[in-house]
């Protein structure tokens, strides 16, 4: 079956199964920050944004993002840089294999709450998991990175 797509601001257009998951096509596109993990919807591995809003690209079929945009680490590079600086000067990067989807989702934080607590951020990065770190350097560089992009932490 045919689709239409929107990645990272590129009309696409193909031929797909009608079970392929939109995780596998957007690696057939050149998207390699997507990444295969738990298979399960709960690593966050596989984070993209469908019209602006985080999914699980391992729990959606290609088909229904159809007609739809979607952004990968490869659309926001700009200012994916500018988060993993603070992760870096935190010592919160590691391996990286969870990286591209934590960014997206702090990213996706930043555009959605203001000003979020901390609670409100360990509540919205929940599905997130890193064998890496013991989390808390990523959330001492996502608060610094929410306070001087995005306002003050409550």
């Amino acid at each position: 079956m045919q689709i239409t797509m929107m990645i990272n601001g590129r009309r696409v257009i193909d031929d797909i199964k009608p079970d392929m998951l939109l995780l596998d096509f957007l690696r057939a596109h050149g998207c390699y920050s997507v990444k295969r993990g738990c298979e399960t919807s709960n690593c966050g591995l596989c984070t993209v944004w469908l019209d602006g809003k985080p999914i699980l690209s391992c729990s959606m079929l290609a088909v229904r993002c159809d007609g739809h945009a979607v952004t990968t680490l490869e659309g926001v590079e700009q200012e994916a840089h500018e988060f993993a600086d603070y992760m870096a000067k935190q010592g919160a990067e590691q391996c990286g294999f969870c990286s591209p989807g934590l960014i997206m989702n702090v990213l996706a934080m930043k555009k959605e709450l203001q000003q979020p607590t901390r609670e409100e951020i360990n509540h919205y990065l929940a599905g997130n998991l890193c064998r890496c770190t013991g989390y808390m350097g990523q959330l001492r560089a996502i608060e610094a990175y929410l306070q001087e992009k995005g306002g003050e932490q409550a």
